[in-house]
């Protein structure tokens, strides 16, 4: 059997969509999530003389499950930007790792197939808030301020999908929406004819309206901090709103606190623009934390240990 395994975000879907534009495998099995649901590998435990290949997801957080289906015989095919730690050897394991803090996953997914689909990637990379690649991956293209601000728009959308505590929270199951990206070579067909643009357009607007008026928490320091309520629209709109006030404030350090259903709290840390780093570090150092150097987060960090969050989130970043 294949799989593909990637992130529900607008890297993980558009990773994939550019490899099977160029190899297709319809026939392949989806295992996906929400954009916080990484341990996805762990899903296929059973399986043995397969071929899966991954995108998106932290090679470190899914080491053990790796590891055991390299030694049930399955071929693995690895494609990430998140920190990997060790790598293992094994002759079964293709791996196109690159931790860079300005480059994604499509764009490794681009580099490697020659820039034939560069228009999705630009678009992805737009998602992950990686905006000055997405501009130099542009300038090898000749497209209109118009096609530019679309190919935006498109990446905030699909990576705005990705957010939420299951897949209640979102507009569109992943794999749901992988599927209707599926037919289209050319992004701007998809932005056009697809009814999903118009349904993620909406959700994004009345989220958006909600999380703009929530009040910055402790206001006046270098670093910025905001608690949502325990609500789907929280969750949903979390990782465009922290991408949204890191640009606003560049050399500032941002994290957003939502509250969880069970009192626990869900974190989203954006690293300065100016000096994306540590972002990973800081977030590992607490239960259920990872991520990448630029941006990371904590899916469930006890109330008790808030405090220790915000000295170390201020003390990571100085003013």
């Amino acid at each position: 059997m294949d799989f593909d395994v990637f992130n529900g975000d607008a890297d993980g879907i558009v990773a994939l969509h550019q490899c099977r534009l160029q190899h297709p495998n319809p026939k392949a099995t989806l295992i996906t999530g929400v954009k916080r649901d990484i341990n996805l590998l762990s899903k296929i435990l059973d399986q043995h003389n397969s071929q899966i290949t991954v995108f998106d997801i932290s090679l470190d957080s899914n080491r053990d499950a790796l590891t055991t289906l390299l030694r049930q015989g399955n071929n693995i095919t690895y494609i990430d930007h998140h920190f990997a730690g060790t790598i293992p050897a094994s002759k079964r394991l293709t791996t196109h790792i690159d931790p860079s803090p300005s480059i994604c996953t499509s764009l490794i997914v681009d580099g490697f197939l020659g820039g034939k689909y560069r228009c999705w990637a630009i678009a992805a990379a737009f998602g992950d808030n990686l905006h000055d690649s997405a501009r130099e991956a542009a300038a090898t293209l000749s497209l209109s301020q118009k096609q530019l601000a679309e190919l935006r728009e498109l990446g905030e959308l699909l990576n705005y999908n990705g957010y939420g505590a299951d897949l209640d929270d979102l507009h569109f199951a992943p794999d749901v929406l992988y599927r209707a990206l599926r037919p289209y070579d050319n992004p701007f067909s998809f932005i056009n004819d697809s009814p999903a643009i118009q349904t993620l357009q909406q959700g994004f607007k009345e989220d958006m309206e909600r999380a703009l008026g929530q009040q910055e928490l402790d206001p006046g320091k270098k670093n910025r901090v905001y608690l949502f309520p325990n609500a789907a629209w929280s969750r949903r709109v979390a990782g465009v709103f922290s991408n949204l006030r890191a640009r606003e404030k560049k050399d500032a350090a941002h994290a957003l606190i939502v509250e969880n259903n069970d009192a626990t709290l869900r974190i989203s840390v954006r690293a300065p623009l100016h000096n994306r780093k540590n972002a990973d570090t800081l977030c590992r150092a607490f239960p259920t934390g990872g991520g990448r150097t630029a941006a990371a987060g904590i899916n469930m960090l006890p109330l008790e240990m808030l405090d220790t969050f915000l000295d170390r989130f201020h003390s990571t970043y100085p003013a």
